[in-house]
């Protein structure tokens, strides 16, 4: 028998292996979906005022312990208030493919082009992080956490 052969195949099938575990931890395992009536559903809007609710339905959303940025959300609203603040630099993350309600690459377009606002939900929920919300005319909302800028190690400083 040619050891050299064996030992290929097994570094060939410990390296498939080792792929196909990243792939699934980073699709699936970390992530774990929002119960739709409870606390973590709650999402809010920052006005001038504070902090305002927003009543929704339809609500879906996944988040995990291992990432501060790995929140995404999709709902509809009743209405979003006028004076929510808008957010500079919204950069929707790319969610699991499996969370389908949730494309940012067409959330991003139509932060581009308009077709949608961005607005800051909870500035700091995690440190360094912010929450924010892609506002669409007819009512849809998406969600993601974005860093922000007031950090140090991002450059800039408040």
């Amino acid at each position: 028998m040619n050891w050299g052969k064996v030992a290929a195949l097994a570094l060939l099938g410990s390296t498939i292996a080792a792929g196909a575990g990243m792939w699934y931890a980073q699709e699936y395992l970390y992530y774990d979906p929002i119960d739709p009536n409870g606390p973590d559903a709650a999402i809010a809007v920052t006005t001038p005022a504070g902090e305002r609710p927003l009543t929704l339905t339809g609500f879906e959303g996944i988040d995990a312990d291992s990432s501060p940025l790995r929140w995404r959300a999709c709902a509809t609203v009743d209405a979003v208030p006028a004076d929510a603040l808008p957010f500079e630099g919204a950069t929707p993350l790319n969610a699991p493919g499996w969370f389908a309600c949730f494309d940012a690459a067409r959330i991003g377009g139509d932060l581009e082009s308009g077709a949608a606002r961005a607005v800051l939900s909870v500035s700091e929920i995690r440190p360094d992080v912010d929450r924010v919300l892609a506002v669409y005319p007819d009512g849809r909302v998406y969600g993601w956490h974005q860093y922000n800028d007031k950090t140090p190690e991002r450059g800039v400083m408040d």
